[in-house]
C-alpha cells in the first residue's frame, strides 16, 4: 500500500507563510491560524510542502488503508486560498451560507476571507472537528 505523502513536518509555518503568501492572503493566513488553533487548541504544523494544519486525527478506511491528517487546514495559493474542513458534522445547508467561494468535498476555495462569512466558517470547523473527534478518538 501507498504511504501518505501529506505528513507532518518541521518545517517553520511563520516562514512558509512570509515565503508563499503576501498582502491579503498574508493578512487572511495569520487571521485563519488565530481562528483554526482556537477552534483545535492545537498550534499550526506544516504537512507536506504547502499545508497548515492544525491538530490530527488518526483514520482507517474499511480497505485497510490508514493514516494521519489534520483536523482543519489551509494552503495559501495562487489564485486561490484552500481551505481544508471536512464536510462531516455540517449542519444541513450551512455550506450554502458561507459566500463566495467554491466547494469540493472537503475543499473551500476562496479567493480572501471577506468574500465568505466568518461566523459561518467557524461553525463549519468547529462541527467538523466535533465529529472528527467523535468518529476517530485520540490514541
Amino acid at each position: 500500500m501507498a504511504e501518505n505523502k501529506t505528513k507532518p513536518t518541521k518545517v517553520s509555518v511563520a516562514e512558509f507563510l512570509k515565503k508563499k503568501a503576501t498582502g491579503q492572503q498574508l493578512a487572511d493566513s495569520q487571521e485563519l491560524v488565530k481562528m483554526f488553533r482556537d477552534i483545535t487548541g492545537s498550534p499550526p504544523k506544516m504537512w507536506g510542502p504547502s499545508i497548515v494544519g492544525f491538530g490530527s486525527y488518526h483514520y482507517v478506511y474499511e480497505s485497510g488503508r490508514e493514516g494521519d491528517a489534520p483536523l482543519l487546514g489551509f494552503s495559501p495559493r495562487k489564485p486561490e486560498m484552500v481551505l481544508y474542513v471536512m464536510p462531516c458534522g455540517d449542519p444541513p445547508g450551512l455550506r450554502k451560507k458561507l459566500g463566495k467561494c467554491k466547494m469540493s468535498v472537503s475543499c473551500i476555495y476562496i479567493r480572501k476571507l471577506d468574500d465568505i462569512d466568518r461566523a459561518v466558517l467557524k461553525e463549519l470547523a468547529q462541527a467538523a472537528v466535533k465529529d472528527l473527534r467523535a468518529r476517530y478518538p485520540e490514541r
